[in-house]
């Protein structure tokens, strides 16, 4: 992922190991990465048990606040992918109790596809 990606909201796949070696106090026991994403100092990781993400703050990024979602809670998402003009897809995710998404854009590089299959896998259940 170049600079530019990050400064324009882009997020692109990272190595699990990577994101597990990171997050190894947060995870539980039975707990594995699954797929995760890189946003400059931000992370979406998918586990087998729920969805993450992961928020650096301030110039150092000594200060994380970490956002724990079961999926069950999630209640809707979509995709809308690349265009030829727009260079980026997005994900959204509705919660249950909330009517606003949460939204993040991936770059053109990346499957959305694969993510959208990766989120359904453990909505679906």
């Amino acid at each position: 992922m170049g600079f530019l990606d990050g400064l324009m909201g882009n997020v692109s796949e990272i190595e699990n190991s990577q994101v597990e070696s990171e997050l190894k106090d947060l995870l539980a026991s039975s707990e594995k990465v699954e797929h995760a994403y890189k946003l400059i100092r931000d992370l979406i990781v998918f586990t087998n048990k729920r969805l993450l993400l992961i928020d650096k703050q301030g110039m150092s990024g000594k200060k994380v606040e970490y956002h724990s979602i079961p999926y069950r809670s999630i209640v809707h998402f979509s995709i809308e992918t690349a265009g030829t003009f727009d260079l980026d897809a997005e994900l959204k995710i509705w919660l249950s109790g909330s009517s606003v998404p949460i939204q993040k854009k991936f770059n053109k590089t990346l499957n959305i596809y694969k993510v959208q299959s990766v989120l359904a896998e453990y909505v679906m259940r």
